[in-house]
């Protein structure tokens, strides 16, 4: 059994999904719509809530170009987006993880640089590291160092990357990691998820947890993220905000609070669907079922004692509480020990094997 402790919670094959709610940036600076999107996750039932904690100079040169879909986020330069959303310090992220705390939600932030990963390290339970992180060594090596669990993003990456990446990580003291399914698209195309790849990461990383990280535009049905847990996802992350129809950064590929409690909900279905059994075998309310709804073998007509069973005295009938027809060929041939009528359902005391 592969046990990842996430917080509060000990995560396994066998686990209901890890959430974490990603604010990421999306309180855009004010650390009151911060408290507020925290509250939010928390009435919605996540696990966690995620900042990320960078500075744009630190991250991106000023000519680094947008990788996202600028009909939706029109800034054009990288540098020139996180300038926008880099105004929170370590006096920030501490008040909010003491607030966190407070409420009973587990407080995430994704470092980017050597500062945050230290004042980070206090504040959260396991680090998160981006997709865009995991051919970053420096980084991956002194996350690795915290001795605390990793969750890794895997968007854009191939599986020789993340090979080197677990790599790292254990060779600095790191054996509890979790790996993200992520598609490095902001938004990702229902058609680009390619939530299958989940299933590949489990076949290839069976000691490890699954998860999935998803930048899909939310339905109301969740489908992208009932989908990923279906396909064994056990932490779930997706980006959260107050209001999608507020234009730039996340916003448009978030879910709310309101999709947050559909998923949850969904969920509960889903796992009373899924049960508790996993080994194929008649469940205790078929008993009757097998009883009454399967066949018999039956007689077509009156029979004496005596009479040699053919296949021309014989029919399939419901209920079962006869001889099965399992055992047809086995019938065919007995004789019969006493006269027996029409639509009898035979038992096995009134054949006797013919010698």
């Amino acid at each position: 059994m592969i046990n990842v402790l996430l917080g509060r919670r000990v995560i396994s094959n066998n686990s209901k999904p890890y959430i974490i709610a990603e604010i990421g940036v999306n309180h855009e600076g004010s650390f009151d719509q911060a408290i507020k999107l925290i509250d939010l996750a928390k009435k919605g039932g996540a696990d966690a809530v995620k900042f990320q904690s960078y500075k744009a100079n630190t991250l991106a040169s000023k000519n680094s170009p947008a990788y996202w879909d600028k009909s939706k986020e029109p800034t054009s330069s990288q540098h020139e987006l996180f300038k926008k959303y880099d105004s929170f310090n370590e006096g920030e992220y501490t008040a909010l993880s003491k607030y966190c705390n407070n409420i009973g939600i587990e407080f995430l932030s994704t470092p980017f640089d050597d500062d945050s990963i230290d004042f980070l390290d206090s504040l959260m339970p396991f680090y998160k590291i981006a997709s865009a992180d995991l051919t970053n060594l420096p980084l991956l090596r002194k996350v690795a160092k915290k001795n605390k669990p990793i969750v890794l993003s895997t968007g854009a990456s191939t599986l020789g990357e993340i090979d080197v990446a677990i790599e790292i990580l254990r060779t600095n003291n790191c054996n509890e990691i979790v790996l993200l399914h992520c598609i490095l698209n902001y938004p990702t195309n229902d058609n680009n998820a390619n939530l299958s790849m989940i299933s590949n990461l489990k076949k290839t990383y069976p000691e490890y947890v699954i998860g999935y990280s998803d930048h899909t535009l939310p339905d109301e049905n969740m489908t992208s993220l009932v989908t990923s847990y279906l396909l064994g996802a056990k932490v779930i992350e997706k980006h959260f905000t107050h209001d999608k129809l507020l234009p730039g950064n996340d916003h448009y590929h978030s879910m709310d609070v309101n999709d947050l409690k559909n998923f949850k909900s969904i969920l509960k279905k889903v796992d009373i669907l899924k049960g508790n059994e996993n080994i194929k075998k008649p469940i205790a309310t078929e008993s009757i079922s097998r009883l009454n709804a399967r066949r018999s073998i039956v007689l077509v007509k009156n029979v004496e004692a005596g009479h040699v069973l053919t296949e021309l005295d014989l029919i399939c009938k419901r209920p079962g509480t006869g001889i099965s027809p399992l055992y047809w060929d086995e019938v065919i041939g007995c004789v019969v020990l006493s006269s027996i009528k029409e639509d009898s359902t035979l038992q096995w005391n009134d054949l006797q094997k013919k010698i």
